[in-house]
């Protein structure tokens, strides 16, 4: 029993998930703080408020903390944007090189002349409205 918890958790795919969740949170720390010190300040004094967060009114004794929301609005953006930037393109663009010498691989479906239906390369005859197709 033990041994296949070990086998599990050792697995490559777990520790990522791990390593990955703990530097996301650590991430999300360091752009929460970003966005609490430093560009929440900055937005406050365009909107013309000295604490961003304190932005917020009441509806019959509710209060609706619309300084909090945008503070967490704004992480979020900071943070799909650095994932992106940081993550998604230079990934997108490595394997884009990685794939620039291939060839194309070979198709394995063909388009029938009459109905238009896909089917496979090696058939003679449509599945759909039995065409008979002629050999290449």
């Amino acid at each position: 029993m033990l041994s296949g918890f070990r086998q599990f958790v050792l697995r490559g795919n777990v520790l990522d998930l791990a390593i990955a969740v703990v530097i996301g949170g650590a991430f999300g720390a360091v752009v929460t703080a970003l966005v609490k010190d430093l560009l929440t300040p900055l937005i406050a004094a365009l909107v013309g408020k000295p604490d961003f967060s304190a932005i917020a009114f009441s509806v019959n004794g509710s209060m609706f903390a619309v300084g909090d929301f945008l503070n967490a609005l704004v992480s979020f953006v900071c943070i799909a944007a650095a994932v992106y930037f940081f993550v998604v393109l230079p990934m997108n663009t490595i394997v884009a090189r990685a794939r620039l010498g291939q060839a194309p691989p070979d198709p394995t479906t063909k388009t029938c002349p009459e109905c238009l239906s896909t089917v496979p390369i090696a058939a003679r005859r449509c599945a759909f409205c039995t065409t008979a197709f002629r050999e290449a």
